[in-house]
């Protein structure tokens, strides 16, 4: 009977630290296998956010252009989507509901009219790393490209 007690009490002592150090090395395993991955999606989700920014911009300077007649001057910015600028007679906005907002990296979106790629606006955001240029997640998001 003794022996059984002995017995029962090895087996409540809780676990040990092999057992421990197998839990914390799977769970090293599955973080390193996903994490990345995890990682990756908010950046793709960040891209995607600024281009459906870039294409609601395009949308809002379309209804603009369809009252005064042009596109705002780069001196007068996405700014004139939400304030009427002066000189222009026949604003009819606010064209977007809301205040002109950065780009998912919390950096100013650029605009230029007349554009360097048409006969539209160039909208471009300076991606992860603000600066011109890049690849991958610092590449440019631009209104000229719809990738």
């Amino acid at each position: 009977m003794t022996s059984t007690r002995n017995s029962r009490r090895r087996n409540r002592r809780g676990i040990t630290l092999i057992e421990m150090l197998v839990v914390l090395t799977i769970i090293g395993l599955f973080a390193a296998l996903v994490a990345p991955k995890l990682l990756s999606k908010g950046d793709t989700a960040r891209v995607t956010a600024a281009r459906a920014q870039i294409n609601a911009f395009s949308t809002a300077l379309g209804a603009y252009k369809l009252d005064t007649g042009l596109y705002p001057t780069t001196e007068q910015g996405l700014g004139a989507l939400r304030a009427k600028p002066q000189n222009v007679n026949q604003w009819q906005g606010p064209y977007l509901p809301q205040d002109i907002p950065v780009d998912p990296w919390g950096h100013t979106y650029i605009y230029k009219y007349p554009g360097e790629h048409g006969d539209e606006p160039d909208i471009i955001s300076l991606g992860a790393d603000g600066q011109p240029g890049g690849e991958g997640i610092a590449a440019d998001i631009v209104s000229w490209k719809s990738q």
